[in-house]
């Protein structure tokens, strides 16, 4: 006869990501893995590669728009991108990003982005930054039946807050770090991610938490990872985080294909019979 355990599926073999998948994983020790997708031909790769959850993030702005930081970046902007990324998934898990300036002012505001979110998108959950100061909108947007992803460390919607790209939880920040954890949690968050944080501040929040964590630069010892796809994806110019593996260099293969097809269209190698009515 099976094992109580063994009965519970894996992440790997799910149809379908669900929140309380994620909690399953955590208290099995499996950790599950999570991309940033904007489009929907990424996000069907990812999703038909296995990855358990996709961020529509507001790092859009960066990747997708144009922007030097995703400060810029609105609700409208996000919509279709999220619309987009939902529509083509078949098993993963879609996170909404609340970009700046869509519920700092209160719970009200966050509760009314949210709603837009899942109502014109088909998402799953949604995601906004702040642990403390913004539980009072995390719990909101729960009670009203939709699942929040938290954010704390690092948050760059509060970059220059912060004063530049800093490391957060370091000395006396990571008691701030914990506590913020923890608000987070209390006000009903399914799950947190915790951005450039020391990874044994990562690893004592893991450990004190009920909820799964989700590491940006926080170390081995959380429940899951989280990337930019343009980072790892080797697309990004200019500074690429140190806690960033580079798993392919999409920027050297579509720049030879590129000037390839400009050197056979000069020098009539294309398009041939075979390419042509």
């Amino acid at each position: 006869m099976p094992s109580v355990s063994s009965s519970i599926p894996t992440m790997q073999s799910l149809k379908r990501v669900r929140t309380r998948h994620f909690q399953t994983a955590k208290e099995q020790g499996s950790k599950f893995t999570g991309l940033t997708s904007y489009d929907q031909l990424t996000a069907q790769i990812f999703d038909a590669a296995g990855i358990d959850f996709l961020l529509v993030g507001d790092s859009a702005g960066n990747n997708v728009l144009g922007y030097e930081t995703t400060l810029p970046v609105t609700v409208d902007e996000l919509i279709p991108l999220t619309r987009a990324v939902a529509g083509a998934v078949k098993r993963a898990f879609v996170v909404a990003d609340m970009p700046f300036g869509s519920y700092e002012t209160g719970a009200l505001e966050a509760l009314h982005t949210a709603v837009r979110f899942m109502k014109e998108t088909g998402a799953h959950a949604v995601k906004l930054e702040g642990g403390v100061r913004s539980a009072d909108q995390i719990r909101r947007i729960v009670d009203a039946g939709i699942p929040v992803m938290a954010h704390i460390g690092f948050t760059p919607q509060s970059e220059h807050g912060l004063g530049g790209h800093i490391i957060q939880g370091r000395g006396e920040g990571a008691e701030q770090l914990l506590a913020d954890a923890h608000a987070v949690e209390d006000a009903g968050a399914f799950a947190v991610v915790m951005e450039m944080v020391p990874a044994d501040i990562a690893k004592r929040v893991t450990a004190e938490l009920r909820i799964p964590t989700i590491g940006v630069g926080a170390g081995p010892d959380v429940d899951g990872q989280l990337l930019v796809w343009t980072d790892w994806a080797g697309l990004t110019t200019g500074r690429i985080p140190r806690f960033v593996k580079q798993y392919a260099d999409l920027r050297g293969i579509l720049t030879d294909a590129a000037t390839a097809f400009k050197a056979d269209v000069q020098g009539g190698a294309f398009p041939t019979e075979e390419q042509s009515f």
